[in-house]
């Protein structure tokens, strides 16, 4: 996925996000509904949170420098936790708290239809945004299942904004269902019991891409598929004997430094050592361009017994 990509999935979700906002605060204001509010203050951590992945996206293109030799990549990563605290402190804590105080002192909502039509308008806004994220995740799915390839995305603006336009979908749902249910039955405690759903559903998805983010955060291998090529390449090549180790890491989403450790033929010279490193490294970076670091150490396997790799696996 590339950074034209997220920006364009980002700036989607940003526009619509600002709209349904002012929609809904309009609609909260002219009807007391404690769930339009919910969903009001929603929106607006979600333009937030956009702003805070574009903020996230720039300063990851800062080159390295003597401070931080391996580039600034993961400050995208430190975003995107941000990111998360924010869903879960203002939006669901928002939200819960509009929702508990509503059901203790109930009042009734008026002009109830305004509300349907603001969610209404907000659904068609908040489900075109979400198309375009599920369209661009859509693109650079790695697994058949889509959970799974989310959990092992490397590229956090994809999948955060295709969660929280999933979650504003739900509430959304929520929202109008409580409004209609304390209409219908005159029930005006549904309208909070609505909101606190809302928040349920926020802090949810704020768990599940505080999970995502943190391990990303704190550094992530390269999918498994990345590390069979790179196995491949190196015994392709005739002066290595054995892998004592594959080691690599995330420092962006298309960054990735790799360690390798290899035992090479006694019997060749330094200077065709030289040479094997040079190149495998150019056909590292040939075949997997996202592979910007490699660093390789020669080391007997006697010396270096088999570790085990990324995946949990005896290197062959």
């Amino acid at each position: 996925m590339s950074a034209h990509a997220s920006k364009k999935v980002i700036f989607a979700a940003l526009a619509g996000n600002f709209l349904i906002a002012v929609t809904k605060f309009f609609g909260a204001a002219y009807t007391n509904s404690s769930a339009m509010l919910s969903e009001a203050i929603h929106s607006m951590v979600d333009c937030g949170n956009q702003g805070l992945l574009l903020y996230g996206i720039k300063k990851a293109k800062k080159p390295a420098d003597k401070a931080h030799p391996f580039g600034y990549g993961m400050e995208l990563y430190f975003w995107t936790f941000v990111v998360a605290i924010l869903i879960f402190a203002v939006g669901a804590g928002v939200s819960l708290y509009e929702g508990i105080i509503k059901v203790i002192s109930p009042h009734p909502v008026t002009d109830v239809y305004i509300n349907y039509i603001i969610l209404s308008v907000a659904i068609v806004f908040e489900g075109a945004a979400w198309i375009v994220a599920y369209r661009e995740f859509k693109r650079s799915q790695t697994h058949p299942s889509l959970l799974t390839s989310i959990l092992k995305s490397k590229d956090p603006t994809i999948f955060t904004v295709l969660f929280e336009d999933t979650a504003a979908m739900l509430g959304l749902i929520v929202a109008m269902g409580g409004l209609f249910i304390g209409q219908w039955l005159g029930i005006p405690e549904m309208d909070g019991v609505a909101s606190i759903l809302i928040g349920v559903i926020l802090a949810g998805t704020a768990v599940l891409l505080a999970y995502e983010s943190k391990g990303l955060l704190i550094g992530e291998a390269a999918s498994k598929a990345v590390v069979t090529a790179i196995e491949e390449i190196v015994t392709a090549q005739p002066d290595i004997v054995a892998v004592n180790e594959i080691l690599t890491m995330h420092m962006g989403p298309h960054d990735i430094l790799l360690n390798l450790s290899l035992d090479f033929d006694d019997a060749i010279t330094s200077a065709d050592v030289e040479r094997a490193v040079t190149r495998m490294e150019q056909d590292i970076k040939a075949r997997l361009p996202a592979i910007k670091r490699i660093f390789i150490e020669a080391q007997s396997l006697l010396d270096n017994p088999p570790r085990r790799d990324d995946f949990g696996q005896e290197p062959a």
